[in-house]
This record gives structure tokens, sequence and C-alpha cells, in this order.
């Protein structure tokens, strides 16, 4: 059964949520050949986004986390201790702080885990190490499938 990761914009415009979540789950849904298996690092935006698009279709899906401090730079901790919960497997990265490096390592061990990878992207370039532009690069470079969805009316915060 394929395994499918998610990278994906952090900060969403009030709305993108909904256009979000509504998209993943129908390119979820469409590309179903079986149990659904996802990988996400449970960043904000996209990647709690997929995991509960993920949840909600009767998959299941395991975490790779980037630095041991995590859950103490992600917006909403009851969002994301409800998630992580919910995961198969959570691994953490050894790294104590967060920060662009730990979270390039946590998208680039994703990488490693998956068959294809599903992008929430506005296609806009990044020189950002940890940016989803840079982890869609490197998806593309192992010539991992890649979809990306940013529907219409979505909005970076």
């Amino acid at each position: 059964m394929p395994r499918i990761g998610v990278t994906g914009h952090v900060r969403l415009a009030e709305g993108t949520a909904e256009l979000v979540y509504a998209e993943l789950t129908a390119t979820l849904t469409a590309r179903r050949d079986g149990p659904l298996q996802g990988v996400t690092c449970l960043a904000d935006g996209a990647d709690q986004l997929f995991a509960r698009a993920v949840a909600a279709l009767g998959g299941t899906f395991e975490v790779v986390l980037p630095a041991a401090d995590y859950r103490s730079v992600v917006a909403d901790r009851k969002a994301f201790d409800d998630l992580l919960g919910k995961a198969t497997k959570v691994d953490y990265l050894p790294y104590a702080e967060s920060g662009p490096e730990a979270y390039f390592a946590a998208s680039e061990e994703l990488l490693r885990r998956v068959d294809a990878l599903v992008a929430v992207w506005d296609g806009a370039p990044s020189d950002v190490v940890s940016s989803t532009a840079n982890v869609v690069r490197a998806a593309r470079a192992r010539s991992l499938p890649v979809t990306v969805i940013w529907p219409a009316g979505a909005q970076r915060a």
C-alpha cells in the first residue's frame, strides 16, 4: 500500500483551511487504492489538515517530529496533542531545538518513508531551506510523484 506524505504552508489565511481540507480529502480519496497511510511532520497548517483528512477517511498516519521542543512551537497545542495521540508511530529527530535545519531534516526523513507527496503549495519559489518549495524540489529530485494542491481562493497568512 502506498504511503503518502505531506508538505505545505504553515500559515494559511482565514477561510483557506476549509478550502485546503476539502481539496486534501478529494485528493486522498482519488488516490486511494487500499488502506490509506500518511506521513506528516504535524506542523501547523497543511500538515495538521492532512492528518485530519487521513483520519477522517479511515486511514492511519505516522509522525516525524523535527525536535524535542517541537510541541512548544505549534500554535494550537490541544489540536497538536489530539492528532499526535492518533498517530500509529511517532519519531523525534535528534535535534533539541526546532528551527529551519531541524524542519528540513524532518522533511527529508518524511521523503525517505513515502511513495508519493502531496504539497499544499502556492507555487512560489523560496530560498529558505525548510520551505515548501524546497521540500517539493527535494521530492522531485528523488523522482517521487508530487501532487500540488492550492485551491482557488486559497491564500497564505
